[in-house]
């Protein structure tokens, strides 16, 4: 199995050469708050500047200085001259039948990401990017056949919560009837990437998303999924302590190698461990674990049966995914009689099983088929042809 690149290596720094100014996105109150300093801001003034810059752009949606009204005009005039609210780009927008929507996004360097929008009648989620491709190779996914190129800024993983905002309209109006409805009421760090190989970036960026002066949205409404880090699953508890869910897929640790490469670094029975540990870590409810439902693979009843066996001991819920095609995939999905058999054998062992609907797939946004559409476009004909079998 590839290592991990450290951290350091993988991720820009927060100031780029484009303008030369620090952007303030991402940045948690204390990096603001000395970042404010350097820049001049005297130090007693610099936590109540702090709180009066975040609410403007994290609870008002606000991208201008000049729009700050309650900062001096030559105070909003020197930070112009230091700092800058930078989001990534929207380069193409995609809404699937069902509602869903597909973001592809410009970040620095001029590379790219996708973030997904999937409304529901009494929530909103928004699935996220940590990282531009993936180191993990997972067999059964289209972000894994492409190669990682770097982590996520924690600006750049806010920066996909701020887009959708803003494409949403979902930004509170000065002035107007205070309204709680949250069209983004719920997100998922289930998009490209390995979250917990970018752990300091996906930790300062959900810090700033749980904030209850700006975005605000609950721990409780933020999943992150991991394909099972396990040295970093006790750090997500204690510095996140957000949800957690695990790409399982796999009952014996001779198919999840193959399918969850990461297996061979850490085993079933040594993920199990460190997740019995997790909901007594973070006071979480339950752990969820994705199982990815393939024709022959691992969806017999002897897997279901082995499944619930395993996971004994541990609150949680099971959440099974049809698989979602995409082209050259080298697995089936599982019938439906055959999720629905393996569903009711989970369900009478006591453990929710709801079977997900797949949600936009005729704009390869559902789970498992996101992919930056630019790194396959820049490929010949002949390199397609060798990856998909053609």
């Amino acid at each position: 199995m590839t290592a991990p690149i450290t951290q350091d290596l993988l991720t820009i720094p927060r100031k780029l050469p484009e303008t030369g100014l620090r952007n303030i996105v991402g940045l948690t109150r204390d990096e603001l708050r000395d970042a404010l300093i350097e820049a001049g801001t005297p130090e007693k003034q610099a936590k109540m500047r702090v709180g009066q810059i975040w609410q403007w752009v994290y609870h008002w949606g606000v991208r201008d200085f000049a729009l700050m009204t309650n900062l001096a005009k030559d105070y909003r005039a020197q930070l112009a001259q230091h700092f800058e609210i930078a989001l990534p780009e929207i380069v193409t927008r995609q809404v699937s039948a069902d509602g869903t929507r597909k973001y592809l996004l410009k970040i620095a360097g001029g590379h790219e990401v996708e973030t997904v929008y999937i409304p529901e009648e009494t929530r909103g989620t928004l699935c996220i990017s940590s990282q531009v491709g993936c180191t993990l190779t997972c067999s059964f996914c289209h972000t894994g056949t492409q190669k990682l190129v770097r982590n996520l800024t924690a600006g750049e993983i806010v920066g996909q919560v701020m887009v959708a905002r803003d494409d949403l309209g979902e930004w509170p109006q000065p002035g107007a009837p205070k309204d709680e409805t949250r069209l983004v009421s719920n997100v998922v760090l289930m998009g490209m990437g390995e979250p917990l190989y970018n752990f300091d970036n996906v930790r300062n960026a959900m810090k700033v998303v749980m904030d209850g002066e700006g975005i605000s949205l609950s721990r409780r409404r933020i999943t992150l999924s991991t394909s099972g880090i396990v040295p970093e699953i006790a750090k997500t508890a204690e510095e996140i302590g957000c949800l957690l869910a695990v790409s399982f897929h796999a009952t014996t640790d001779e198919t999840r190698d193959k399918l969850v490469p990461v297996n061979k670094k850490w085993n079933i029975e040594t993920l199990l461990g460190a997740l019995r540990e997790y909901p007594r870590l973070s006071n979480s409810e339950r752990i969820t674990f994705e199982y990815v439902m393939l024709d022959g693979v691992n969806d017999s009843d002897a897997d279901a049966r082995r499944l619930v066996k395993l996971i004994q001991g541990i609150p949680a819920k099971i959440n099974l995914i049809p698989f979602n095609e995409w082209p050259g995939a080298p697995y089936k999905r599982s019938s439906w009689e055959r999720i629905e058999s393996f569903a009711d054998i989970v369900h009478k062992a006591g453990y929710a099983s709801p079977i997900r609907t797949p949600r936009g797939e005729d704009i390869m946004a559902a789970c498992g088929q996101l992919k930056s559409a630019t790194e396959r476009g820049r490929k010949s004909k002949a390199e397609i042809a060798a990856e998909t079998g053609a």
